[in-house]
C-alpha cells in the first residue's frame, strides 16, 4: 500500500504525515489492519526498538473533584462506586509507589483529582517525590495535578519531579462537550507551563467518547504541536455512574487503528496505552506493543488493570523486553532533562520533533476532497458490544489496606 510506504518514509524521517493521510489511517479496513500495524511497528522499532516502559499511577487523592469532566468516575456528581478519599501521607505514597518499581516500573505517576493543586499541596507532593527520590534516585516521577498556577511547575521540578502529564483529551472543538468547568486553553496552557519549567511534559487523549475521525486527527496534530515527550492514548472506560457510562464505540481492530495514526504522526515520542486497553483491546493487546513503547503497570486510578504478573507475561510472549532504569527512553535527538533520563524535546532540533509538523500539509480532511488519493473507502459501521464484565472498581492498593496491583 502506497499510503504506508510513505507513511514509515516519514516517520522515519520524523517528518509529519499531512491530515488528510492520517484520516487514511483510520479509515483503512479489517483487512488492511496486520499491514497498518507492521508499518508503525518499524516506526516505532527504528526509534524505540522492542522496549516497553512500565509506569506506575499512584492516586494520591481519589474522587471529590469540582469539575465535570463527563468521561470520569471522580467529577462532580459522579454516582460511580469508587475509592473515596483525602491525601495520602508520604510514606503512604512512598510505599505505593515501591510497590510499583519493584514490579519493573521505571516511571511512578502520582494524581491527584482536583481542578489543581493549592500551594499548600504542591507542598505536599513536593514532599512525597522527595521521599520516592531519597528511596530510589534513578525512578522517574511524573505529577498529575491538574491545572497549574504561575510557579507550580517550577516548584515541582525543584522538588525532583521528572515530568508533568496534563492531557489535551479531545480536539478544540468539542471540547466543551465533555466538560464546562475549564477550557481547552486552559489545559494547553498547563502543558506549557510544565515544558517552561524544564519538565518533561506528558499529554494525550482519550479515545471513545463519540468523536470523530477528524476529532482524533485534530487532537494528534495538537499534539504535536504542543511537543510532549510522551502521549499517552487512553480508551474510554465507561464506567457506572458517570455521563459516559453508555458510550461503547471502540472495537480492538479500531483501537489498534488509533495507536498506529499516532504512531505515525508522533514517530519518536514515547506513545503509551494508558487506561482502558484491557476493556477495549483484550486479546489483541500484544499487537498494541508493536505500535505503543510504553503501558501502564497494574491498576489504574479508580479501575482495575490486567495482573501486573500478567503484563510482564505478556511483554516477554511478544518478543518485547522491559525497559531498565539504565536506558534514556527517548532518542538522542530529543535531550535528556538533568540526570533522570526521561527526556525532553530538542529546541530547535534539526528536522522537527513531534510538534514540528511539516509546513503547507493539507487542511481539508476525508471529507472534504482534499485527500489526494490516499483516502482508502471508510470501514463498515460496527457496534461494540457492552463488555461491562471488564469494568472493575479498584478496590485494593492506594487509599487501601490491600496490597496492589503491580
Amino acid at each position: 500500500m502506497d499510503l504506508l510506504n510513505t507513511l514509515v518514509d516519514k516517520g522515519l524521517r520524523r517528518e509529519s504525515p499531512t491530515r488528510e493521510e492520517a484520516l487514511a489511517v483510520l479509515a483503512t479496513s479489517d483487512d488492511d489492519l496486520l499491514d497498518v500495524v507492521a508499518a508503525a511497528g518499524k516506526v516505532r522499532r527504528h526509534w524505540f526498538g522492542r522496549r516497553v516502559k512500565l509506569n506506575y499511577l499512584v492516586n494520591l487523592k481519589s474522587g471529590l473533584c469540582p469539575e465535570d469532566c463527563s468521561y470520569c468516575s471522580q467529577r462532580l456528581g459522579s454516582k460511580a462506586e469508587i475509592l473515596k478519599y483525602t491525601w495520602l501521607k508520604p510514606d503512604q505514597a512512598t510505599a505505593a509507589a515501591r510497590a510499583g518499581v519493584a514490579g519493573g516500573a521505571k516511571r511512578v505517576c502520582l494524581v491527584a483529582s482536583g481542578r489543581g493543586p493549592t500551594d499548600r499541596d504542591v507542598d505536599r507532593v513536593s514532599d512525597t517525590i522527595k521521599a520516592i527520590k531519597e528511596q530510589d534516585g534513578s525512578v522517574e516521577v511524573c505529577a498529575c495535578l491538574g491545572l497549574l498556577s504561575d510557579g507550580q511547575a517550577e516548584r515541582l521540578r525543584e522538588a525532583g519531579a521528572d515530568a508533568y502529564n496534563h492531557n489535551l483529551n479531545t480536539s478544540e472543538a468539542t471540547y466543551g462537550d465533555i466538560t464546562t468547568t475549564h477550557t481547552y486553553a486552559d489545559r494547553v496552557d498547563t502543558v506549557r507551563k510544565a515544558h517552561a519549567a524544564g519538565l518533561s511534559a506528558c499529554s494525550g487523549l482519550i479515545a471513545g467518547m463519540g468523536e470523530s475521525d477528524e476529532d482524533l486527527v485534530d487532537v494528534v496534530f495538537s499534539l504535536r504541536e504542543l511537543d510532549p515527550d510522551s502521549v499517552p492514548v487512553n480508551f474510554l472506560i465507561p464506567m457506572e455512574g458517570t455521563p459516559l457510562a453508555k458510550e461503547w464505540h471502540l472495537t480492538p481492530q479500531r483501537c489498534l487503528r488509533i495507536l498506529a495514526m499516532t504512531r505515525f504522526v508522533c514517530p519518536d515520542v514515547e506513545v503509551r496505552i494508558a487506561g482502558g486497553r484491557e476493556v477495549h483491546l483484550r486479546t489483541m493487546q500484544p499487537l498494541a506493543l508493536n505500535l505503543a513503547n510504553s503501558i501502564f503497570l497494574g491498576d489504574y486510578l479508580t479501575s482495575e488493570g490486567q495482573a501486573g504478573h500478567a503484563d510482564l507475561e505478556m511483554i516477554a510472549d511478544a518478543g518485547f523486553e522491559v525497559e531498565g532504569a539504565d536506558r534514556v527512553t527517548l532518542p538522542e535527538h530529543r535531550a535528556p532533562v538533568g540526570d533522570g533520563g526521561c527526556g525532553s524535546h530538542a529546541e530547535g532540533a534539526a528536522g522537527g520533533g513531534c510538534g514540528s509538523h511539516a509546513d503547507g500539509a493539507a487542511e481539508g480532511g476525508c471529507g472534504s476532497h482534499a485527500c489526494g488519493g490516499v483516502c482508502a473507502p471508510a470501514p463498515a459501521a460496527r457496534t461494540e458490544e457492552a463488555r461491562t464484565d471488564l469494568v472493575a472498581v479498584r478496590r485494593r492498593g492506594a487509599g487501601t489496606d490491600l496490597a496492589p496491583n503491580a
